[in-house]
């Protein structure tokens, strides 16, 4: 509640419904923040498409400036252009960036409003060590990691590790660091993928069932999961992705020239639970990620994991329950494939037990409280 005793204006730029982690839970978030009296949400959206549009909270008011042409393309620049003016007349008590891809767009604000912007809360959604970028690229990273951490308010990491990371690399004094567990899943959700878990019994069929899910982009190092896959399937083995993105056609050319695209299956942007249920392993390929949603999904649903270390979170999350490989190398990946076996059912009622804490119902109050703090007049000297 702000201090007038009016609901907290809570504002929440996303560019679109375009599918998705970080806008995925930033739309749950704002359901559940749609609950609580204390709040008042404002969406903005910088248009208003993409698979993910019956995700948004019934009822829930969005902002959207009516687009001249189609801006997909420089999506980031458009928000930058067009928010001020939703600032100015809706007025939040504080923004809230949902992920590392709106920082540009809190450093904008900050730089165009200047005291006139509302504090900003960024959350911190990926790696900020960035190994895949080349040294130089990655010099100019960090540098740009600190401008963030001078001129956002506050910022919250997703998982206990991320703490340390982001007061390294933004700068950040720790009284402006804050953890709120990855709400990665409803308390629903949690409930479904651990009944997945405890029904799961040992395949009928032969060979072994490999998912990965998440973006056909480059982050998630797809090339690097089909290779390792043509290096020990056998015949009867199968791989799908569930994903969509500007990587297919690359995916299906590779598959052909690996000789695997018939036990590949490329099935698009779709249900995460069912392919859950129908896989025996869990493979995350990616270069980098923060808390990766899919991660916590995998885990409760009670599947073996193997994983790149592509964050500083990996390996507390994924200890006990699968293989953790370097980024990048597919014999390591390759192997450790080969080798995992399912949890028995103890392993995988403490994995769904884990990742009990990473819930939109917790994280939602947390925040709440957050943004109390980050609204409050500073205190006169």
């Amino acid at each position: 509640m702000a201090a007038s005793g009016r609901p907290l204006a809570v504002m929440v730029p996303l560019h679109s419904f375009a599918p998705g982690g970080v806008e995925r839970v930033a739309l749950r978030l704002c359901g559940a923040w749609a609950q609580d009296p204390g709040l008042d949400v404002q969406l903005v959206m910088g248009r208003e498409d993409g698979a993910m549009r019956g995700e948004a909270p019934a009822g829930l008011a969005r902002h959207v400036t009516p687009e001249p042409f189609p801006t997909a393309a420089w999506e980031s620049l458009w928000m930058m252009l067009t928010l001020p003016a939703h600032i100015r007349r809706l007025r939040p008590d504080v923004i809230f960036a949902a992920g590392n891809s709106y920082s540009v767009i809190a450093v904008a604000m900050k730089l165009w409003l200047g005291r006139r912007c509302p504090p900003v809360m960024l959350k911190i959604s990926n790696d900020l060590v960035r190994r895949d970028l080349p040294a130089p690229a990655r010099w100019v990273y960090h540098r740009w990691l600190r401008i963030q951490g001078r001129m956002i308010d506050h910022v919250t990491g997703l998982a206990e590790p991320m703490r340390a990371e982001i007061a390294a690399r933004m700068h950040v004094p720790a009284g402006r660091i804050h953890i709120i567990d990855d709400p990665a899943l409803s308390a629903i959700d949690l409930a479904s993928l651990a009944a997945i878990g405890t029904a799961r019994t040992p395949a009928s069929r032969p060979g072994r069932h490999f998912v990965g899910i998440g973006r056909l982009a480059r982050q998630k190092n797809w090339p690097l999961l089909l290779t390792a896959f043509a290096r020990i399937a056998g015949a009867d083995d199968t791989l799908t992705i569930v994903g969509e993105g500007d990587e297919r056609a690359r995916l299906t050319r590779l598959a052909a020239s690996l000789g695997i695209s018939d036990r590949l299956g490329l099935p698009g942007h779709g249900a995460i639970a069912p392919a859950l249920a129908a896989a025996d392993v869990f493979v995350l390929s990616s270069d980098y990620e923060g808390v990766p949603a899919v991660l916590i999904e995998a885990l409760a649903s009670g599947l073996p994991v193997v994983a790149t270390d592509c964050a500083v979170s990996i390996r507390s999350l994924v200890a006990g329950f699968g293989s953790i490989v370097p980024v990048g190398d597919a014999d390591a990946l390759a192997t450790a494939m080969a080798a995992q076996r399912p949890l028995d059912p103890v392993a995988r009622a403490a994995a769904a037990a884990a990742m009990a804490r990473f819930t939109v119902e917790r994280a939602a109050g947390a925040y709440a409280t957050l943004f109390g703090i980050a609204a409050a007049p500073a205190p006169s000297t």
